[in-house]
């Protein structure tokens, strides 16, 4: 039975009925409840003021606070600015302070600045090194630059000499004291002349500093350097390989220098990761690449480096040295229905009659075309993921079995109909 409601029955109704009422109590109690009953409401410590009653919506108190809070830019301000970004870019800055009004931010978004604000507002004139990407300052390498000759050399130097010097000064008639003198006292040499001279440029025609990690190439004629180091190339490589690239990679596989370059590559994801250090992210580029010879071998690799181009190479010289035989039926599909699976992705392919062409995703595709099947049809019916279906798809290729195999373990022979009855070619 519930405190809260009395029992009911049956004969609840013919014993209200008979039973007369009950006078009503003389004093109302109060419901059941297990809390303390609440105290009367508490009056606020301070008096509410209104924003108007502080002069806080005048224009005046709007102005200064306009001001205060969002200054324009000083002179000193804009000639840093103009040191970091281009003219294009500063127009573009203008442009932006300009269609901006301050008061609009003061009325309809006032910032907080009391001492219990969120720090909501992102400040993207700095850089955090845990959030943000290593800011790339640096134009890009120049293709097109070399080595100084002696004579560029000595031109560079002295243009640099004579403009240290003072030009409101006559040296004609002065003592060597007095010069040497001058020349300390007028002489102010800046940080990017000391570091002219400690660190020198070597490269004609570059964009100074880079931010990439690849150091530029030597050149083949280097004035007193040239013929003294002989880098491993072989005479039989015909100058196809003067850098020396695929000398390891033509030791490890037996394959020459031609037939590494007749072989087809194609790269097929690309993905940017990151690397989680005390100093921040160090990003690095994935790459996974596939190789092919067109008759029957396909190999694929995987690479990761901080310089998209090595992360390339390397990915590529990875799949030519990992390519392994695959099972072709004719020379042009495979053999039955076979099926390859990786995490969440599964991919199917079938064989098909000569004309049907490759009918699979444009990853499958360029793997089937370097491998050289030319009727095929393949489905991924769940994930597509691009890593799993291209390890899934090279997987379902190597898991063929062989028909042949197959009957000699039967005990009997494997015969082509097709062959045998039509005979000739029956591709």
């Amino acid at each position: 039975m519930s405190v809260a409601r009395s029992a009911r029955c049956l004969l609840s109704r013919r014993l209200a009925a008979a039973v007369k009422p009950a006078a009503p109590p003389s004093q109302c109690h109060a419901p059941f409840h297990s809390s303390a009953q609440l105290a009367a409401r508490r009056k606020p410590r301070f008096k509410s003021i209104r924003a108007e009653e502080m002069g806080l919506v005048s224009p005046e108190k709007i102005e200064e606070y306009t001001k205060e809070t969002f200054p324009k830019y000083t002179p000193e301000e804009v000639e840093v600015l103009k040191k970091r970004y281009t003219p294009e870019q500063m127009t573009a800055l203008e442009a932006g302070e300009a269609a901006i009004d301050p008061k609009d931010l003061t009325i309809q978004g006032r910032v907080r600045n009391d001492p219990y604000r969120l720090p909501y507002l992102d400040d993207f004139s700095k850089i955090y090194p845990i959030i943000d990407k290593r800011p790339k300052t640096n134009p890009p390498p120049n293709p097109r630059a070399r080595f100084m000759t002696l004579e560029e050399h000595t031109e560079d130097l002295s243009r640099r000499l004579e403009e240290l010097i003072p030009k409101d000064v006559n040296f004609e008639a002065m003592s060597t004291q007095d010069m040497e003198k001058i020349l300390k006292e007028r002489v102010d040499l800046p940080m990017e002349e000391a570091k002219y001279f400690l660190e020198p440029e070597t490269l004609a025609n570059s964009n100074g500093p880079s931010n990439s990690a690849v150091a530029p190439a030597l050149g083949k004629k280097l004035a007193g350097v040239a013929g003294m180091y002989k880098p491993p190339i072989d005479p039989e490589d015909q100058g196809k390989d003067d850098e020396g690239i695929y000398q390891n990679l033509k030791r490890r596989t037996g394959l020459s220098v031609g037939d590494i370059l007749g072989v087809v590559t194609k790269t097929l994801v690309i993905r940017f990761v990151s690397n989680q250090t005390r100093l921040g992210k160090i990003q690095s580029a994935w790459v996974l690449a596939i190789a092919g010879n067109g008759n029957g071998r396909l190999g694929v690799g995987v690479a990761k480096s901080v310089e998209m181009s090595v992360a390339r190479l390397k990915a590529k010289l990875l799949a030519i040295q990992n390519m392994r035989p695959i099972r072709r039926y004719e020379d042009r599909t495979i053999y039955g229905s076979v099926k390859g699976k990786v995490g969440a992705t599964i991919v199917q392919i079938d064989a098909r009659p000569p004309g049907f062409g490759l009918r699979a995703s444009h990853r499958l595709f360029e793997i089937f075309r370097a491998v050289g099947i030319h009727d095929i049809a393949a489905k991924m019916p769940r994930s597509r993921n691009p890593m799993n279906s291209v390890k899934a798809c090279i997987e379902a290729l190597q898991s063929q079995k062989d028909p042949n195999e197959i009957a000699v373990g039967r005990g009997k022979k494997l015969v082509d109909v097709r062959k045998v009855y039509y005979g000739g070619n029956v591709y």
